[in-house]
C-alpha cells in the first residue's frame, strides 16, 4: 500500500506547541442587552484589544469573513461558545466548464444536504461550548456520535488550531441527548466537520483571547505585547502563566458577547497536518469504551428471541417456565420485537433464546424473495420519455438491479436501558438521540423531561446508529421488568432483522449523436428507504413517516444528494420508492453507489459505442474543475491507458457530492486462474489488485485521518460491486454471519492501494465519510466491464451464483455459542 498526499509538507510545522504570535484572534467587548459591557469585561492595560483584531482588508468592519460573534458564559471557570448567522455559510459556486451540450444545474449543485444540515444547525451553534479547566484541558461535550470515522480527533484539532493547546491537552466526550439543540445533534449526511469547522473555531478563538486579557490584568501589560504557546501565554519579558493557571481568573459572573477574527490558513500549525487519532491508544489496547463496556448497576445481559420472518409477531410461548428456570436465567418475558430474555452472561441468554417454543404470526415481508421483489420495482419504474430519434440519434439503454445490502456494523446493536417509575436512562450508541429520546418518551409513556439520554461511542455505523432500534427494545425490556438490562443483538440479529440499505433498479437511457451526448433520463426505483430519523429532531422524525410524506421526503432526499458531475444534455434523475415491509436505512450514502455505478457504466458503454477513451470522455463532459483534477490526478498516478494482460483492465469514476470531489481508478484481474482461487469457507471471484484515488474536499482538517476514510469507502465499493449482498427468500434473509455475508477480505483487497490528498482548494472542508463509496463501486463495475468485454447490470456480481455456505436455520433464529474458538483462531 502506498499514500501519497502532494502540496502542503505536513513535516514542516510545529504543530499546536509551535509559536504563534498573533493571528486574528483578538478579542472587542460588544455592548450587553443592557447597553454596556458586562461587569466581568477585561479591558487590557494597553487601553485596548491586540493588534491582530484589525479585520482584513478585503472585509468591511464587524462580522465579516473570518470575523465573528462569540460569547463568554458565564461559570465557575473559562466556558466560551459560538454565533454564527447565516452569513457564515459562504456560497461555494462551482465554475462552470464548457460543453457542446451544457446540463443546467440540478437541485443538489444549488443546496445539498449538506448545506441543509449545515444551515439548520446554525441557529443552535452557540450552544457548543468549551470549557477551559483548572489544569489546563480544554473540554468539549460534542454533539456528535463517534462511530470510528474520527471526529473527536478532527474536532479536537480545530479546538487546539485556534486555542493554541497542544492537541493531547483537548478532550471530546460525547453530548447526551439536548432537544435545545435541534436540527444540531445529528450525525449523517457528511455534515458533522462541515457544520462545526467555525462554530467550533470561534468558540477557541474566544476562550484565547480572554486568556489574554486575564494574562494582561495578572502581568500588567498590554494584550497586545502578549503572545500564546502550547497551552501557555508569554509576555515579552519572559514570563508564563499557563492556560490552567488562568481559567478561573478568566471566568464570567455574566455572559457576554465578543467578536473574535480567526487564523488565516497561511497560518494554521494543527489544521490541514496528518494526525493520529486521540482515541487510537485507547482502541487498540482495549480501554475504549463502548455500551456494552458501561457498568450499570444490576444492568444484566439481556437478548431477544426474534421472529423466523422480517417483522413477525409472537402469537404465543409454549415453554415460559422451562425457560425461566434454565442457569442463569432471571427473566422471560414478551415485547413487540420477540421474546427477552435477561440471565447472568450472554452466552445464558443464547442458550435460553435457542430454546423457546415461539408460536410466531407472519411478519411484513411475508413470502417475499428476490424475484418478487424485482417483480414489485419494476412495476413501480417511472417511465423514460425520450426515444431515440431513427437515422439521427441512437441511445444506450439499460436496467441494473441492486441487491439489498446489510450495513451491520463490526458492533452489533446494544444499549443499556433503567427504566423506573417517572424516569428513564438510557445508554447507546446514536446519531440521532434527540429523536431517540422523545420517541422512547412516548413509547414509555413519559415526559421527555423523564427520560436522559446518553450517547456512546460506536463501533461501525455506516447509517446504521441513525435508528435507535436497540435502545427502544432496552427501555420497553427495561419497563416490563422493572430492572436495568443490558441488551445486545447477536450478529444472525443484524443481519435478518437489521436495517440493510433497499434492493434498487436503475433504469437508464442516453441518446447520443456524433459523439456527444445528447440526453439523459435515470428512472432510480428502491424499495422505501426508512427516514424516521428525519435531520436529527421529532417534527422531521414524524413527518417521514407519514403514509404521503414519506415519499415527499425521500423525493427531497434523493434530490438534495443526486449530482451528475457530467454535463449530459437535458438530464433528469428521478426516484420511485415502494413496499415499506423491509427494515432499511442508508448505509455510507442513500442512494448514490448505485445511481452513480449505474451512469458511469452507460458513459463506458457510450464511449465504447463512440470509439472514445473512456477517460478522455469523462475529462471533456465533466463540470467542475476540482472533479476534473482528481480525475486527471488518478489517471496519471495510476496509468490509465497502459498495456494490460486480457482478462485484467481499468476503470475509472468520479463523484462529486457534499462540495467535495473524488475520482478512483481500479484495475481489476478477471482471469480464470483468480476467479477460480479457492479459500475456505469463501466467495473469491475477481480480485480487484490496485485502486488509486483522489480526493478533493476543500481543506482537509486531518488529511491522516482522509486518508483512513477514503480507504474505508474504497472497501465498501469493492464488496458492493464484488461480494457482499443479501439473498431474500420466503420473507427472510439467508445470510446471517459474517462467514456468510462476503465483505471485502484480506484476499479481496486490492495489493496497491494509493491515496491522494489534493491541496487545499478552499477555506472550509466539504463533506467527506460517505464519498469513496459511490466512485469506488463504479470504478471497479466499469474495470469489470471494460476486462469481460460486458456491461454488468446485476449487483452484486456473484448474487446469483451458487450459495457459498449453507444457510442458517431461522429456528431457533441463532446459533449456539461456539466452544472451539481456539481451533478457529488457528
Amino acid at each position: 500500500m502506498t499514500r501519497r498526499r502532494p502540496g502542503r509538507d505536513e513535516h514542516h510545522t510545529s504543530g499546536a506547541d509551535g509559536p504563534y504570535t498573533g493571528d486574528g484572534t483578538g478579542i472587542d467587548d460588544l455592548p450587553g442587552p443592557g447597553g454596556g459591557p458586562g461587569t466581568d469585561d477585561l479591558p487590557g492595560p494597553g487601553g485596548g484589544p491586540g493588534t491582530d483584531d484589525r479585520p482584513d482588508t478585503d472585509e468591511a468592519p464587524g462580522i465579516g469573513r473570518r470575523r465573528f460573534l462569540g460569547y463568554v458564559l458565564a461559570a465557575p471557570t473559562l466556558t466560551v461558545a459560538a454565533q454564527l448567522g447565516a452569513e457564515a455559510l459562504a456560497p461555494r459556486a462551482a465554475a462552470a466548464a464548457p460543453a457542446l451540450v451544457p446540463s443546467p444545474p440540478g437541485p443538489a449543485e444549488l443546496l445539498d444536504l449538506n448545506d441543509l444540515l449545515t444551515l439548520a444547525a446554525l441557529p443552535t451553534s452557540h450552544l457548543l461550548t468549551i470549557r477551559l479547566d483548572p489544569d489546563g484541558t480544554a473540554h468539549l461535550a460534542l454533539p456528535r456520535a463517534e462511530v470510528g470515522q474520527g471526529v473527536t480527533t478532527s474536532s479536537a484539532m480545530l479546538v487546539a488550531e485556534e486555542l493554541d493547546l497542544p492537541l493531547d491537552k483537548v478532550r471530546v466526550t460525547l453530548a447526551d441527548a439536548r432537544p435545545e439543540l435541534l436540527f444540531n445533534q445529528l450525525t449523517g449526511g457528511s455534515n458533522t466537520t462541515v457544520s462545526t469547522y467555525t462554530p467550533l473555531r470561534v468558540a477557541a478563538a474566544v476562550a484565547r483571547g480572554r486568556l489574554l486579557h486575564a494574562a494582561s490584568l495578572v502581568l500588567g501589560q498590554a494584550v497586545s505585547t502578549l503572545t500564546t504557546k502550547a497551552g501557555a501565554v508569554l509576555s515579552p519579558t519572559g514570563a508564563l502563566l499557563g492556560y490552567g493557571e488562568l481559567a478561573a481568573k478568566a471566568a464570567a459572573v455574566a455572559d457576554s458577547a465578543v467578536t473574535v477574527s480567526l487564523k488565516d490558513r497561511s497560518r494554521f500549525r494543527v489544521i490541514g497536518t496528518g494526525r493520529n487519532r486521540v482515541d487510537a491508544l485507547a482502541a487498540v489496547t482495549g480501554r475504549k469504551e463502548f455500551a456494552m463496556d458501561l457498568r450499570v448497576p444490576d444492568a444484566l445481559p439481556t437478548m431477544i428471541c426474534r421472529p423466523p420472518t422480517i417483522n413477525g409477531t409472537v402469537r404465543s410461548v409454549a415453554n415460559l417456565a422451562e425457560v425461566r428456570a434454565m442457569p442463569g436465567v432471571t427473566d422471560v418475558v414478551t415485547v413487540s420485537t420477540g421474546v427477552a430474555v435477561r440471565a447472568r452472561t450472554f452466552g445464558q441468554c443464547v442458550d435460553a433464546v435457542r430454546a423457546l417454543r415461539v408460536d410466531w404470526g407472519p411478519g411484513t415481508a411475508e413470502g417475499a424473495s428476490d424475484a418478487t421483489v424485482l417483480a414489485k420495482l419494476r412495476r413501480a419504474e417511472l417511465p423514460l420519455v425520450v426515444p431515440p430519434l431513427p437515422l439521427l440519434t441512437k441511445a444506450v439503454d439499460a436496467r441494473f438491479t441492486f441487491h439489498f445490502a446489510s450495513n451491520a456494523a463490526l458492533e452489533t446493536n446494544c444499549a443499556i436501558a433503567d427504566v423506573r417509575t417517572g424516569s428513564a436512562e438510557i445508554w447507546a450508541s446514536l446519531k440521532a438521540p434527540i429523536v431517540a429520546r422523545e420517541q422512547i418518551a412516548l413509547r414509555l409513556g413519559l415526559p421527555p423531561s423523564a427520560v436522559r439520554v446518553h450517547v456512546t461511542e460506536g463501533g461501525g455505523s455506516f447509517g446504521r446508529k441513525l435508528f435507535h432500534d436497540a435502545a427502544h427494545e432496552a427501555a420497553e425490556v427495561s419497563q416490563a421488568l422493572g430492572k436495568p438490562v443490558k441488551l445486545m443483538w447477536h450478529r444472525t440479529d443484524d443481519f435478518r432483522q437489521g436495517r440493510t440499505h433497499p434492493m434498487s433498479t436503475s433504469r437508464v437511457r442516453a441518446t447520443y449523436a456524433l459523439g456527444e451526448i445528447l440526453t439523459y433520463e435515470q428512472r432510480h426505483t428502491s424499495i422505501a428507504t426508512d427516514f424516521g430519523h428525519g435531520i436529527g429532531e421529532l417534527l422531521t422524525a414524524e413527518a417521514a413517516r407519514l403514509p404521503v410524506a414519506d415519499l415527499a421526503f425521500s423525493e427531497t432526499m434523493f434530490q438534495l444528494t443526486q449530482i451528475s458531475p457530467y454535463h449530459l444534455g437535458v438530464t433528469t434523475q428521478l426516484l420511485a420508492e415502494t413496499d415499506e415491509g423491509f427494515n432499511t436505512g442508508s448505509m455510507r450514502n442513500i442512494y448514490s453507489p448505485n445511481v452513480r455505478c449505474a451512469q458511469e457504466l452507460v458513459l463506458d458503454e457510450v464511449a465504447k459505442r463512440t470509439g472514445q477513451d473512456g477517460y478522455a470522455l469523462r475529462r471533456r463532459l465533466v463540470k467542475d474543475p476540482r472533479a476534473r483534477a482528481v480525475l486527471d490526478e488518478v489517471a496519471r498516478a495510476g496509468e490509465w491507458g497502459r498495456t494490460m494482460p486480457a482478462g485484467t483492465a481499468q476503470g475509472i469514476a468520479v463523484h462529486t457530492e457534499y462540495h467535495s470531489a473524488v475520482a478512483v481508478l481500479a484495475e481489476i484481474d478477471c482471469r480464470p486462474e483468480t476467479t477460480g482461487r479457492k479459500v475456505p469457507n469463501a466467495y473469491t471471484g475477481p480480485r480487484v489488485t490496485k485502486m488509486v484515488c483522489a480526493v478533493d474536499v476543500g481543506l482537509a482538517v486531518n488529511p491522516r485521518g482522509l486518508e483512513a476514510q477514503m480507504m474505508g469507502g474504497i472497501a465498501d465499493g469493492i464488496a458492493l460491486t464484488l461480494t457482499s449482498g443479501l439473498h431474500l427468500e420466503d420473507g427472510h434473509f439467508l445470510e446471517g454471519s459474517w462467514d456468510q455475508y462476503f465483505y471485502t477480505r484480506q484476499w479481496n483487497t486490492p495489493p496497491e492501494l494509493e491515496i491522494i490528498v489534493m491541496p487545499p482548494t478552499g477555506d472550509e472542508p466539504g463533506g467527506a465519510g460517505e464519498l469513496a463509496v459511490a466512485g469506488a463501486t463504479a470504478a471497479v463495475a466499469c474495470a469489470y466491464g471494460r476486462a469481460t468485454g460486458t456491461m454488468p447490470t446485476v449487483f452484486p456480481l456473484n448474487h446469483a451464483a451458487p450459495l457459498a455456505f449453507t444457510p442458517l436455520p431461522t429456528v431457533p433464529p441463532v446459533p449456539a455459542s461456539p466452544v472451539d474458538g481456539r481451533a478457529r483462531a488457528l
